[in-house]
């Protein structure tokens, strides 16, 4: 399960490949083609149900939720589906999609039937993604500093020299506690009972927690009796665990009790809800860039008592724009200076400037090679096969096979600017074609897994749909927590693969059994 890199996979590989992930055997001589084909177009696809085996019966974790769901009328189902709604609305718990028609502020869609994972399948996954966290950190002061891993050969330097996501202003710039992604969100996907996969690693301003605090405290209110029934794992402590971990990483010229600010480029941006939602449970100020400045070496805010001096700043605007006098001159959503102020010590940044090459997903295909580097173990959680589009064989193959594979750009994020072969028109590969064809190296390429399905409620009662999972990991010096589930995000339109909110997605309740 290595990514290609010195030659093109051969058909049958790549078909050995796929049915390895979506576990079904190997048919003679078959191409990717027929195997996707014998996936996502048969009358009954073949897919690894989370919730009930082939003969209808329910699986270890889900066995005391099918026995209530049982007991339970569709109908009332429904009833609690729009009261849900209901709330939500009230909540006020909205994003907003850019560029299209109903680009202002939207319910993301919720379903009430959760997604339910063992407590020891959990640990396994944990594990994984604390080692993936670990190394993560370390590439990315390496990265800054000594650059160990390319003078080794492990990457080719030009992925970080000529990577647009790298930033020649934190060399040598090591934050406070050493720790540069305070919060990460691990996307992960599954295939079968016992394959997890890493999608990707969001290492910039992952979001999306607030949407798992609200589906867990609306999955209470609607279903309190099974939450007496169900040992769940808590994630409500979250906002509190976060406020620690960033205290824990105030920079050395804080005295007494860190403040803590957020950072919003304000009510306009897509994710203005959880900024505001994670201020308020944190017990920080929620701010904008105009509320800030340098004062006497520090960067304060404005109060009613005047300007005081902000610790740690959780900041939720793109590094282009934290600083126009070292980056964007034109951003008007940053503060003039901050930058020096922390190269200087003198505040922290969560998470740091720079982080966005770990999440790079050029740099995804080689991190099997991050972690065994500098952890010393092999990767425990495996990542998707990648082709990297900027080797001219692996263009070549990438080319000649668009329509039965997923092609993501590098940088790209929400769903922006992806094709899943597959599902796409002649028109749309076309399209696709003249762009890779144009900047090949900004684009790499994946097959088409087979997501997992848990059920959602829809009209008719309740239908399989394809879901991934987003972890939050929270890091500080001393420790590495990691919330019990995480955010189930969830393909709302039958055969669907695209979960992105931005694309139609909908979310889950993320339960996490006790052991």
């Amino acid at each position: 399960m290595v990514a290609l890199q010195s030659r093109n996979p051969t058909f049958a590989e790549n078909a050995f490949t796929v049915c390895h992930l979506v576990g079904i055997s190997m048919p003679p001589l078959a191409s990717v083609r027929e195997v996707v084909r014998s996936v996502f177009m048969d009358e009954k696809p073949i897919f690894f149900d989370e919730m009930r085996r082939v003969d209808e019966s329910a699986r270890q974790p889900y066995a005391e939720y099918c026995a209530w769901l049982d007991t339970v009328k569709t109908t009332s189902l429904h009833k609690k589906s729009r009261e849900a709604e209901k709330f939500f609305r009230r909540t006020g718990i909205t994003f907003n999609v850019y560029g299209g028609k109903e680009a202002d502020e939207r319910l993301i869609p919720f379903d009430l039937v959760p997604r339910i994972i063992d407590g020891k399948e959990w640990r396994l996954l944990a594990r994984g993604i604390e080692q993936r966290v670990k190394a993560i950190n370390a590439f990315l002061h390496d990265i800054y500093h000594r650059q160990e891993i390319l003078k080794a050969g492990r990457i080719p330097e030009h992925l970080i020299s000529q990577n647009a996501a790298f930033l020649p202003q934190m060399i040598g710039v090591t934050p406070p506690g050493g720790v540069y992604t305070h919060i990460v969100g691990t996307d992960l996907v599954r295939t079968g009972a016992d394959e997890f996969f890493v999608l990707e690693d969001n290492a910039r301003t992952p979001s999306g927690v607030s949407y798992m605090l609200e589906n867990r405290e609306t999955m209470l209110k609607m279903f309190p009796e099974l939450f007496s029934r169900i040992k769940v794992q808590p994630v409500g402590n979250y906002p509190t665990v976060l406020r620690r971990s960033l205290s824990k990483c105030a920079p050395v010229r804080c005295t007494g009790r860190p403040t803590v600010a957020v950072l919003t480029p304000g009510l306009h941006n897509s994710a203005y809800f959880e900024h505001a939602f994670l201020a308020d449970q944190m017990g920080a100020e929620l701010v904008e860039g105009h509320d800030l400045r340098v004062v006497d070496g520090r960067v304060a805010m404005r109060t009613t008592q005047g300007y005081q001096p902000v610790d740690v700043l959780y900041r939720r605007i793109d590094d282009d724009y934290i600083d126009p006098l070292s980056f964007n001159r034109d951003s008007l959503l940053g503060v003039p200076g901050i930058m020096d102020v922390y190269r200087a010590g003198g505040i922290t940044l969560a998470n740091a400037p720079g982080t966005g090459i770990a999440d790079d997903k050029a740099i995804y295909s080689y991190m099997p090679e991050i972690v065994e580097f500098y952890t010393g173990q092999a990767a425990i959680l495996k990542n998707v096969p990648t082709y990297r589009c900027s080797e001219p064989d692996t263009l070549k193959y990438v080319l000649e096979h668009l329509d039965e594979l997923v092609v993501k750009e590098v940088h790209g994020s929400g769903g922006y600017g992806m094709l899943v072969g597959p599902a796409a028109s002649k028109r749309e590969l076309a399209a696709f074609r003249a762009k890779l064809e144009a900047n090949p190296s900004n684009y790499i390429a994946q097959p088409t897994l087979a997501l997992s399905t848990v059920p959602v409620l829809t009209r008719a009662g309740l239908a399989p749909r394809h879901v991934d999972l987003r972890p939050y990991v929270l890091v500080s010096p001393d420790s590495i927590d990691i919330t019990p589930g995480g955010l189930t995000r969830v393909a709302m339109k039958a055969g669907s693969l695209v979960v992105n909110s931005s694309q139609g997605g909908g979310t889950k309740d993320t339960w996490v059994l006790e052991e």
